[in-house]
């Protein structure tokens, strides 16, 4: 598959982690910097800077335990990824703030991020992350005992057979995505063990049940603090994702909380928007980050 934009990559310690970092375009073009979701790597943003018209320095991270950056010895918890990101961009835009756009657990942590470093942010693209289903206290006995089930004995990730699998899979969690993307999607997110099995390039303890709780209140809290302007860009197709469920009763909340709010629907796309709709996205960031 072609690729218009070649990226180039550079190993950085951020906040006692190795991770990988991508780079698109000049390093003297406007940075924008990308942040991709759970089980996604930096790399397949690559349609997405293809499509994206302009001068831009794109820069994204494979997040820890993603993609080809350091895993943790244990679980994986939310305010790491903050602190990751807070060291990003203090090595790269100390003094001015940044356009910021993340997708997915990408975008719960860039919204967050804003909320609690809200002089850092110039603008904001959210695609497809809006926060995760209100939790309750209730919950909490049976989250532990799970977690604690899970630390004893660490999730596996299962042989995903052939490449050509992978991409079925993708397609059929994806129906508008191009077998040629999915072919290149499924090398791009795989690697061969020694065996010669095929698994996926993240760490399977990901898989683990959080143990903390997913309280809105909190989340709402930080979103009423960012000053920068804001956009959701959502799928037509936005209530595909078991992820959505429950949130759409709690959006008009959610929605208020923000001061300088943009919402963009874009047609025949599900929750991968840059993976079936590239082009459409580029063009809907575009004006909105410039």
């Amino acid at each position: 598959m072609p690729l218009t934009h070649t990226s180039r990559v550079e190993s950085i310690s951020l906040n006692h982690h190795r991770h990988l970092l991508r780079h698109w375009g000049r390093e003297d073009a406007t940075p924008l910097f990308m942040l991709h979701g759970w089980m996604d790597s930096s790399a397949t943003f690559q349609f997405l800077v293809d499509a994206l018209p302009g001068d831009w320095h794109v820069m994204a991270l494979d997040w820890r335990g993603f993609g080809d950056s350091d895993w943790n010895q244990g679980s994986y918890y939310f305010p790491d990824y903050l602190a990751d990101l807070d060291a990003l961009l203090q090595h790269f835009s100390p003094r001015q703030p940044v356009r910021l756009l993340g997708h997915s657990m990408g975008a719960m942590i860039a919204g967050i991020y804003a909320g609690v470093r809200p002089e850092r942010i110039a603008r904001l693209s959210l695609v497809e992350g809006f926060g995760l289903n209100a939790t309750r206290p209730a919950e909490a006995p049976g989250r532990y005992a799970r977690w604690l089930r899970e630390r004893r004995e660490a999730p596996t990730f299962n042989s995903l057979g052939s490449l050509e699998n992978v991409a079925d899979k993708l397609i059929e969690r994806n129906p508008r995505l191009e077998r040629q993307r999915a072919l290149w999607l499924a090398a791009t997110l795989t690697r061969s063990m020694a065996d010669g099995e095929l698994v996926y390039r993240a760490d399977p303890r990901h898989k683990m049940v959080n143990p903390v709780l997913y309280r809105l209140e909190e989340a709402k809290s930080c979103w009423q603090r960012i000053t920068a302007p804001v956009q959701w860009v959502m799928g037509g197709d936005m209530w595909d994702h078991p992820m959505a469920r429950g949130v759409l009763d709690t959006l008009p909340e959610r929605r208020a909380c923000f001061a300088q709010l943009q919402e963009t629907v874009v047609a025949d796309a599900g929750h991968m928007i840059q993976w079936e709709q590239p082009a459409s996205l580029a063009a809907t960031i575009q004006p909105f980050l410039l």
